[in-house]
């Protein structure tokens, strides 16, 4: 191994010299010196050989010789630079020398004594360091990064000295000139001194909108080889750690970023109505000081999921679970509420309604529609709501062997999720299937058991018990699954009214039933207030012996949400179901939620529903379906049609065997309803011959393949389904059995790969439910940081002009931002836009979205798909060595394109065809620009 070394000389026209202390290259990448550090003893040969030949051919002025030194001391020469390098500055410091000082004052005729410089005089005073800060990729290969400096801040302060390029915010770095923003030189009296302020000095600069090599440098100034020991050309083959960089957050100036696109381009979530959101902030109710009283979670800790159903079948009065977490926000507010606004409230549940059988809080819709429109992680939803209510249990809504998702997923992932959602705080899982269809609930039961939470399983309520006339779904029915649930180990029984279809005698009836023939097991209710009903039916299931029933505060309560808790509060009060609750908290819980509601205006189902129907009765839509329907019929301008539609809906259910109807089986009716009205068809023409004519919606035929499990009696479509099928095959018995386990080591290895090392095992399993939508959502946080920091109205609207607002992205650490001004559109289609942060001005260039839309741009190379080559940094194209229809191999060079001096190889991910080559010879590209497409070999 060889130690590159450079040293400076000076040999005057009257043939006076100076040897200066020779330098130790730290590092060097392929072109570039990038740390520098003086050699202080056992060098004397090498200050001979600085000197060897440039007097042998008569050189005058500074120099600077490179040459490279054995372990055994001998000397390999390299070149000879006829000026100071940039590692003079170095030399400077260790000496007290101004070397371009000195050199400038002998060219005018002064001499070396004349300005005190004798080799006599040269002292090696402590030691220094010098870093190079470029804007270079080290993850890269230091490939040179171009763009705009947005922010550009030095780190400053003793035994720190910066010679500094054009750095500066608004700066352009051009692939066409050297990447070189500063350099910065530490000194101090020993090597590990000026190591350290180097290193501090580093982790003070703040440089945004290129990538720079600071990180690696920070890693070398680490590392204990280099600070103690000899370090060679071998140093970085042999410490590839070095490479293993802490990711910078910037989450500041993607904060910026996002508040200036929805300033220019409008909010990034769909809005289903044109209403902004409220500018009153919620008045979060006083929480006293101290931890909260003990609920039934500590029950539930303290005695486990059996000794909970006990204790639960054991309490005197009526529970409560309170939806106002999930399904009241599902019903109400498109699943739009975030968990920035559940978090103000939580500590104020936790102390207040410590008596709750449970907060359902999560599963369901919430999962996807955290990531798909609110950009936050519903894992961190979980885990800080667990930190903020630790004594009441939480539930979630699990659908059976369809987990969160809405398809099929092998056993194995079904299993890993519900012990990655203990892990985090669920406590109950309320396991159902859209078609009672036994094989999938006993999965999900088996999940959540093993996971040790506490298994409720959940019966889909549909039709009337009441009716004798309506005998598909019969008490008798609903008996039998109950034992067959009861066999398969379920704590607590849950009846799922998901369309607020019972009534109170219905009610009676069957609580009634299950009740006398189940005494000890927790009978929960669930149901919907759309016909307006849900308080006498609660009511009624309470006095026949149901333990729990499901409210939502009275804000969020009524029409497709839940029954009221405060009118079912005030109605048991006094009585042997007596809540315990306090009615003046659960006014103060209300008043918060009423003006939190105004934020969610564009989302308010109130925008078009005034009032609940108890058509519901007749067309058994569920009250989150009702809510959607209603929405999308309105926003097509079909508004004056819902009774057609609802009308639509109630015959396709027919037309498929009068289904239980709960997400997907829901999903399945509504679109086959959908197809009837765009269609124009009624029921007779598509239970004709019209059948095997029609272009069905994939969602009903994957139903009647058995996608989705077995309904209760095999109806259908009463054409044949080998009419709607054709040739397609039918599944035999439970969906997910046939499925292969899924690999979760090569799952986050391929998220490693995508999106780094920082990913866990809770990213794992949301890229194992929605893979679209995981890669989505990591995108999306990757350019705009945490978006969940910011309050509801600026997440949807942004601030207004002059507007002063502070955000919090951690514990301690606050921004505080103003607005200033957006700036008139460019050529390129962008508009700036200016902020105050902390009291330094930032500023953002935003594509406007509308004018983009008339302007031509290069097409970008997509990450999540692999055949997708784009360019690896910016720079032009200098050569191309496929062609359309070339089988390549992977590894094989594509393109080669140059930047900074810097030429680099583009070659294959993988082994394939080129199908798509998108750049010719001297083109000019952007990073991640699209080059070429491959199609994978089979």
């Amino acid at each position: 191994a060889m130690r590159m070394l450079t040293g400076s000389c000076y040999i005057s026209p009257t043939g006076q010299f100076l040897l200066y202390l020779p330098l130790q290259v730290g590092y060097e990448n392929a072109n570039r010196f990038l740390l520098y550090l003086p050699l202080q003893v056992g060098y004397e040969n090498a200050n001979r050989f600085l000197l060897y030949l440039p007097l042998q051919v008569g050189y005058e002025n500074a120099g600077t010789v490179e040459f490279l030194v054995d372990k055994h001391g001998k000397h390999y020469f390299i070149e000879v630079n006829s000026r100071l390098q940039v590692e003079h500055t170095v030399t400077e410091e260790v000496t007290d020398v101004d070397l371009v000082h000195a050199q400038l004052r002998v060219c005018e005729g002064r001499s070396l004594p004349e300005l005190g410089l004798t080799q006599e005089t040269i002292r090696v005073n402590g030691c220094a360091i010098q870093c190079r800060v470029t804007t270079e990729d080290p993850a890269r290969g230091f490939q040179p990064d171009t763009g705009r400096l947005e922010v550009f801040r030095s780190g400053e302060g003793m035994g720190i000295r910066l010679d500094s390029a054009s750095a500066f915010p608004g700066a352009v770095i051009s692939p066409h000139y050297d990447s070189l923003l500063v350099k910065v030189i530490a000194s101090g009296k020993d090597m590990s001194t000026a190591a350290a302020k180097m290193h501090r000095a580093l982790s003070e600069f703040r440089v945004r909108g290129v990538k720079t090599n600071i990180p690696f440098l920070q890693n070398v100034l680490s590392n204990h080889q280099f600070l103690h020991s000899t370090v060679d050309t071998q140093f970085i083959d042999e410490n590839q750690n070095l490479f293993i960089m802490k990711p910078v957050q910037n989450r500041a100036q993607k904060l910026l970023h996002y508040l200036g696109h929805v300033m220019v381009n409008g909010p990034t979530t769909p809005i289903p109505v044109k209403a902004k959101p409220s500018s009153i902030d919620p008045v979060i109710p006083t929480v006293p000081m101290g931890e909260p009283s003990l609920g039934f979670r500590d029950v539930l800790l303290r005695e486990g999921p059996e000794g909970f159903a006990k204790a639960v079948r054991a309490h005197p009065g009526l529970l409560f679970m309170d939806t106002t977490f999930r399904d009241a926000h599902q019903s109400l507010l498109a699943t739009r509420v975030r968990t920035h606004d559940l978090k103000k409230i939580a500590p104020y549940v936790s102390h207040n309604f410590n008596n709750l059988f449970s907060l359902e809080n999560w599963g369901g819709a919430t999962f996807d529609v955290a990531m798909r429109f609110l950009y936050e992680c519903p894992w961190k939803r979980l885990q800080e709501l667990r930190t903020l209510v630790p004594n009441v249990p939480f539930q979630m809504l699990l659908r059976g062997a369809n987990a969160v998702g809405y398809t099929n997923y092998p056993d194995n992932a079904v299993f890993k999720f519900c012990e990655v959602a203990k892990e985090n705080g669920m406590d109950i899982f309320r396991v159902f299937d859209s078609l009672n269809y036994l094989p999938n609930m006993i999965l999900g039961m088996e999940a959540a058991g093993r996971a040790g939470g506490v298994v409720e399983a959940a019966i889909s309520y549909t039709g009337d018990v009441s009716d004798p006339m309506r005998q598909k779904y019969s008490l008798a029915y609903y008996v039998k699954l109950t034992e067959e649930l009861m066999k398969a180990g379920t704590h607590v029984l849950c009846i799922k009214d998901m369309a607020g279809l019972l009534k109170p005698e219905s009610s009676r009836i069957l609580i009634s039933a299950l009740r006398d023939r189940y005494p000890d097991v927790p009978i929960h209710v669930h149901t919907h207030d759309t016909a307006g009903a849900g308080v006498a039916a609660m009511l009624a299931c309470a006095e026949a012996g149901a333990d729990v029933v499901d409210v939502a505060v009275d804000s969020m309560a009524g029409m497709t949400s839940q029954p009221s808790m405060g009118a079912m509060v005030a109605c048991t009060k006094g009585t042997k179901l007596d809540t315990g609750i306090a009615l003046e908290k659960v006014f103060d819980y209300s008043e918060y939620w009423e003006v939190t509601r105004g934020l969610y205006a564009p989302f308010d189902c109130t925008a078009t529903m005034k009032s609940g129907n108890a058509d519901v009765y007749e067309n058994e839509i569920p009250g989150g379906q009702y809510t959607n329907l209603h929405f999308q019929a309105h926003s097509m301008g079909l508004g004056n049609k819902f009774k057609q539609v609802k009308k639509s809906y109630s015959e396709a259910n027919k037309l498929l065997g009068d289904l239980i109807k709960v997400t997907p089986s829901s999903k399945i009716v509504g679109d086959l309803a959908q197809f009837m009205v765009q269609n124009n068809l009624t029921r007779e023409e598509v239970c004709g011959g019209k059948a095997d004519e029609l272009s069905f919606p994939l969602s009903v035929v994957e139903f009647l393949q058995g996608h989705i499990g077995i309904p209760v009696y095999d109806g259908c479509l009463p054409s044949p389904p080998s009419q709607v099928l054709k040739s397609l095959p039918r599944i035999e018995g439970r969906p997910g059995a046939t499925l292969p386990p899924l690999d979760f080591d090569a799952l986050e290895a391929g998220l490693r790969l995508l999106h780094g090392d920082d990913i866990t095992q809770e990213d794992v399993m949301s890229a194992a439910m929605y893979p679209k939508v995981f890669q989505e959502y990591k995108e999306f946080t990757g350019s705009f940081g945490p978006v969940d920091c910011l309050s509801t109205r600026l997440f949807l609207d942004g601030p207004k002009i002059a507007e002063e607002f502070q955000v919090e992205i951690e514990r301690g650490k606050t921004l505080h931002i103003k607005a200033l001004a957006v700036g008139d559109l460019n050529k390129t289609g962008q508009r700036g836009v200016f902020f105050e942060l902390n009291g330094q001005l930032r500023s953002v260039l935003v594509k406007d979205n509308v004018a983009m839309k008339e302007m031509k741009f290069h097409p970008k190379a997509l990450k999540s798909v692999r055949g997708q080559v784009g360019a690896p940094m910016p720079g032009k194209v200098i050569e191309v060595k496929v062609e359309p229809g070339q089988k390549v191999e992977k590894g094989q060079p594509l393109c080669v394109l140059s930047a900074m001096k810097m030429e680099t190889v583009v070659n294959s991910p993988l082994t394939g065809v080129v199908t798509v080559i998108h750049v010719d010879t001297d083109n000019s590209l952007e990073g991640d620009d699209l080059i070429l497409e491959i199609t994978a070999e089979e």
